[in-house]
């Protein structure tokens, strides 16, 4: 069985990485008739396609810069970020395999039996978000009045950003995608026209204590699905460097051997595989690989310049509130 793990010691770039455990896993799956490590090959072959073909990434994100723009008119007040990238490879990775897992485990568990290939390959045909962009804003202290609360007030501001940005795309050639997250999931700040699309981690968080909007749309330019998802400054924080980031890595360990401890290890293959390749990646020792443009020091401390940990930024647009003082004209 072939893994990532065996390509990222040699100094090699990430495209050739990408390329030599696409082919390897593809003549591997041909040679055992793995029509899963087909699906897997094909899947890292649609992000050696964002890296190596990424023109029409310059005018997606330039749709998406006029969403900024209109943000800078409309909102002076406040301080926002835009940024985008590509997922890395290892966090696709990790996904992939993680999905396969996911969905064995819940088969087996519903009906006592296993699904087959062709199952299994229909459960992994869409990723939506290898493509993300994330929009994350900021209330100045000046602009808060006595009584009044910062996370009340980004809040409300949020929710008044999602229910403009879906049409305000549809317009520029994205189409938004049904959530499937359940309306009574989310807020009735959201208008009830936009409602359908979002997942409202805002008012749903997960189990974790994340929360953001996340909104799916399909590019009807580009061809390809790409992500939103908008938080407050501190909703990102907590998601980036707070508890939701460090327990979400404990957290997908500790599932993924409870699922081992269910499902016994000879009985579908698929699933031992996928948790081969997943757990070898949850114990990597960052700074041991040898990737062309990437160093760590140790799992936190990473200097990743080509999208192999953190993911591959494709745009950064900052807004500073244009009033940092308390006179307003």
């Amino acid at each position: 069985m072939v893994s990532l793990n065996d390509y990222l010691f040699s100094g090699d770039t990430v495209l050739k990485i990408l390329h030599q455990y696409s082919a390897d896993l593809k003549s591997s799956a041909i040679e055992s008739r793995n029509s899963v490590d087909l699906v897997h090959s094909n899947f890292l072959i649609q992000i050696i396609e964002l890296l190596e073909h990424n023109d029409f990434l310059t005018s997606q994100s330039q749709r998406i810069k006029e969403f900024y723009k209109f943000m800078t008119h409309e909102y002076p007040f406040l301080a926002f970020t835009f940024k985008g990238r590509i997922k890395s490879l290892i966090r696709a990775e990790e996904k992939f395999n993680g999905y396969i897992l996911e969905y064995i485990y819940d088969y087996y568990k519903n009906k006592g039996t296993y699904p087959s290939e062709a199952e299994i390959k229909s459960n992994l045909i869409c990723f939506r978000d290898l493509i993300a962009y994330r929009i994350v804003i900021s209330m100045p202290a000046c602009h808060i009045g006595e009584g009044e609360q910062r996370d009340e007030l980004e809040k409300k501001y949020l929710y008044e950003i999602a229910n403009v940005l879906p049409e305000f795309l549809e317009e520029r050639g994205f189409t938004a995608e049904l959530s499937g997250f359940g309306e009574d999931r989310c807020s009735d700040s959201l208008r009830e026209n936009v409602r359908p699309y979002y997942r409202d981690y805002v008012r749903t968080p997960r189990i974790s204590g994340y929360q953001s909007l996340h909104i799916t749309f399909y590019d009807n330019l580009a061809r390809c699905y790409t992500e939103l998802q908008l938080r407050t400054k501190d909703m990102d924080d907590y998601a980036e460097i707070g508890d939701a980031n460090h327990f979400g890595y404990e957290k997908t360990q500790e599932e993924s051997r409870a699922k081992r401890d269910i499902i016994p290890i000879g009985e579908c293959i698929c699933f031992d595989e996928a948790y081969q390749r997943l757990t070898k990646l949850q114990q990597l020792e960052l700074a041991e690989i040898d990737v062309n443009m990437f160093k760590a020091i140790n799992n936190q401390l990473i200097n990743d310049g080509c999208g192999l940990f953190r993911g591959r930024q494709i745009l950064p647009f900052e807004h500073l509130s244009r009033f940092q003082n308390d006179l307003i004209d």
